[in-house]
């Protein structure tokens, strides 16, 4: 099993102040766990975050990853929300940023 940090992606343009943070949370689940999303098995969501807008997916298997990342638009939609939001995916890296990183979430 690969290591906790390949197997996160950092979203970014997740909506604030519209839903409780928790429920934002589930619907960042379910997006990332459907497959017209290219997504799979979601290990843990860390949202909030110390950067606004900001959450990290943990999926329970490398591959996921991967697949996330080829989808060219990620659209968070939900009924709850008025609109659809894009959302940013990139890789987590812990070399790139890592004071800021670790300012913001604890090591993975």
């Amino acid at each position: 099993r690969a290591a906790k940090s390949a197997r996160t992606v950092v979203i970014a343009g997740v909506p604030r102040g519209l839903l409780q943070d928790d429920v934002m949370a589930d619907i960042l689940v379910i997006h990332f766990q459907m497959s017209k999303n290219n997504g799979g098995d979601v290990e843990e969501v860390i949202y909030p975050t110390w950067e606004e807008g900001v959450a990290y997916i943990t999926f329970e298997d490398e591959e996921v990853v991967e697949s996330v990342l080829k989808k060219d638009e990620h659209r968070l939609e939900d009924k709850r929300l008025a609109r659809y939001y894009p959302l940013k995916v990139t890789r987590y890296c812990e070399n790139v940023s890592s004071f800021v990183i670790h300012l913001v979430v604890p090591p993975l």
